[in-house]
């Protein structure tokens, strides 16, 4: 009975994740969105303050901070399969797709598509309804307000790799110094069904491998190994999310030759025209280089770090978050992230996609759609390319 009740989570796990990676467009603060839309509101795996927390973590560590989430989300629900089959279902969909823009449909300029557009527009409503949600539950009082404010201007004003992380080690800080002393008691526990010994394995292998796997390079002559090396450390190495990968992959692979500019170009814009995460970018580029399988040995390489934090800090973070003094601290923290949500809506969301009065009456009506008529999220996605498609005619 046991066992078929884990089957079933897991085939629910999977259901689900792979839909949002049909159709979660608009970059990692837009995936939040929906993953709260999901998770927390409509299928309540999770409450408010434990996705919170969650986020809180995973914008500690480095690489894809949404792709860690949903992984979280699945380890608390099933385990470590549950933890993988969530990683496939949210990332699977736009590997394949950027593997076949790969092999080819090299060179087209889907990059300035009038339905790409759209789906932006789709992301500004999104994340506004993250954002309200969010706010209504983290900020209730003037001092946190005053937190996500300054989370707010310093991310917009100070936009470095470790703008985020910075901001939210001093929110931290101003948390605890704040709320030592009020912190209620909270009964709520996260449940990761997961040892510490395997996170500390886990630990030990992201580390190790980073070291190992430059002098493993050095010490052979194989192109998989440099390949896998590259991308390891870059996916090791990124705070802020997927466009700041961009410059590392660029570094790492344009000036050797193993791409073209313009190939690399090309597979950018082919990278914002599907869902799921950025990091999905790395399966273009391995599929240039060296086929299908260079474009799996490349996705597989720059999540594995990502995969080994998020297992490696779970089973500790429960205990860290029931601890007063840390209660106090992370209660500055999600006041941050709130503001940290607010910066990124506005830049890149909003600049980058309402760019006329159109724009935003459009973003208007799929909101409204989403919020107010509460229809299902793909709905508001495929609104949002057809209404695209048509505001590039005019």
């Amino acid at each position: 009975m046991r066992k078929n009740r884990g089957i079933k989570s897991l085939l629910e796990i999977l259901i689900v994740s792979t839909r949002l990676g049909l159709t979660s467009f608009g970059g990692p603060v837009a995936h939040l969105g929906y993953f709260h839309t999901e998770y927390v509101r409509r299928r309540k795996w999770m409450d408010e303050k434990s996705y919170a927390d969650l986020v809180a973590l995973c914008q500690f560590l480095p690489g894809p901070a949404s792709s860690q989430v949903g992984i979280g989300i699945g380890v608390m629900r099933a385990g470590v399969l549950g933890g993988i089959v969530s990683f496939l279902g949210f990332t699977l969909p736009s590997v394949l797709a950027l593997i076949i823009f790969a092999i080819i449909l090299q060179g087209f300029d889907v990059g300035n598509a009038g339905w790409i557009h759209g789906l932006k527009i789709v992301a500004v409503a999104v994340v506004a309804h993250a954002i309200m949600g969010m706010a209504n539950n983290l900020t209730p009082d003037v001092k946190r307000k005053a937190i996500a404010l300054f989370a707010l201007v310093a991310t917009l004003l100070w936009q470095t790799a470790f703008s985020q992380v910075g901001v939210i080690l001093i929110a931290a800080v101003i948390g605890f110094l704040l709320f030592k002393q009020n912190v209620s008691e909270d009964d709520s526990r996260l449940e990761f069904p997961i040892s510490k010994r395997l996170a500390v394995i886990c630990l030990t292998l992201f580390f190790g491998l980073l070291v190992l796997l430059p002098i493993l390079r050095e010490a052979t002559s194989l192109n998989w190994v440099a390949l896998f090396d590259s991308f390891y450390r870059s996916g090791s190495l990124v705070f802020g999310g997927g466009h700041v990968v961009l410059p590392l992959l660029e570094r790492e692979f344009v000036p050797t030759g193993w791409i073209s500019e313009e190939a690399f170009l090309a597979g950018y814009g082919a990278a914002q025209a599907v869902p799921g995460p950025l990091f999905t970018f790395a399966a273009y580029i391995g599929a240039v280089i060296d086929g299908w399988k260079g474009g799996l040995l490349a996705t597989f390489a720059i999540f594995l770090p990502a995969f080994l934090l998020i297992l490696g800090t779970l089973p500790f973070w429960d205990s860290l978050r029931r601890n007063s003094k840390v209660k106090a601290a992370l209660m500055g923290v999600n006041a941050a992230v709130v503001g940290i949500l607010i910066s990124a809506f506005y830049f890149p969301i909003w600049t980058s996609s309402i760019l006329a009065p159109i724009d935003f009456a459009f973003a208007a009506i799929l909101f409204s759609m989403l919020v107010y008529w509460k229809l299902p999220p793909w709905m508001i996605v495929l609104t949002g390319a057809i209404g695209g498609t048509l505001l590039g005619l005019l």
